[in-house]
């Protein structure tokens, strides 16, 4: 009798690896054709980088996060004010009344404490009194300032005494207006150069005489107070408010010379 059973075809391994990599080819290109696309409309759409908005905004993100600053060691120190010694150094403490300390605006704190006269107050807070240490834990404040700041918490709680007042200053010797590009070049190293080098946010180049030429023709004194007071994407004094004047000058005659103009 006849066998009636059809015998099935075998699968060879090769057939098999076949199917696997034909099943596996049409998503592969579909992914590629995606990616393809997708760069193709990044590629059309370029970041903005010429509006003066876009160079702001490069200027502000390349902006370092600290400065150096060129200061005049020999420059005169601005003592500040009671308000400000206290505001800076004292209300940690004379704020809560942490340590034993009397409160601001506190007449029962401070009703024993006028009593001793305002030389005695000094002298504790020169030289420290109890929990309180010497000039408030700021050895930067002169006797001045640590007197205008005791006048200044005694009178809140309702003594009446006169702080020292600031001493007539000295005429200032007479200066020469012009500028000294030598140290100018240090001071755009430190505080113009990241927008100076490069051109960002309209800033002309250093040593560009082009892009000079008509800034030159206005004169150094109207560059001096441009940079002063910022223009366009400039912010005053370079974005570095702490600047002395003098330094500024010397930087912006630094730029002015490297242009090719003449002191």
């Amino acid at each position: 009798m006849a066998d009636s059973h059809v015998k099935m075809a075998q699968t060879t391994p090769q057939e098999v690896i076949i199917a696997v990599v034909a099943g596996l080819l049409a998503p592969l290109l579909a992914i590629i054709l995606i990616v393809l696309l997708v760069l193709g409309i990044q590629k059309e759409h370029k970041p903005d980088t010429s509006s003066e908005a876009a160079q702001q905004a490069t200027a502000s993100r390349i902006q370092p996060f600290a400065q150096l600053v060129a200061l005049d060691a020999n420059a005169p120190k601005v003592e500040k004010s009671g308000q400000e010694v206290y505001d800076a150094s004292c209300t940690a403490c004379h704020a809560a009344g942490a340590l034993g300390a009397p409160k601001f605006d506190n007449k029962g704190d401070w009703g024993p404490r006028i009593g001793k006269g305002y030389d005695t107050l000094i002298k504790h807070a020169i030289e420290g009194f109890n929990q309180m240490p010497a000039r408030g834990g700021n050895g930067d404040l002169s006797d001045v300032e640590v007197a205008r700041a005791v006048a200044y918490l005694a009178n809140s709680g309702g003594a009446s005494f006169k702080a020292p007042e600031a001493e007539a200053a000295a005429p200032a010797a007479a200066t020469s207006s012009k500028p000294d590009p030598a140290k100018g070049k240090l001071v755009y190293e430190t505080s113009c150069a990241v927008c100076h080098t490069s051109g960002v946010a309209g800033a002309p180049k250093v040593g560009d005489k082009a892009a000079w030429s008509a800034r030159i023709s206005q004169g150094l004194e109207t560059l001096h107070n441009n940079a002063l007071n910022g223009i366009r994407g400039m912010p005053a004094k370079g974005g570095n408010a702490s600047l002395p004047d003098a330094d500024l000058m010397n930087a912006v005659g630094y730029l002015f010379t490297e242009a090719g103009g003449k002191l």
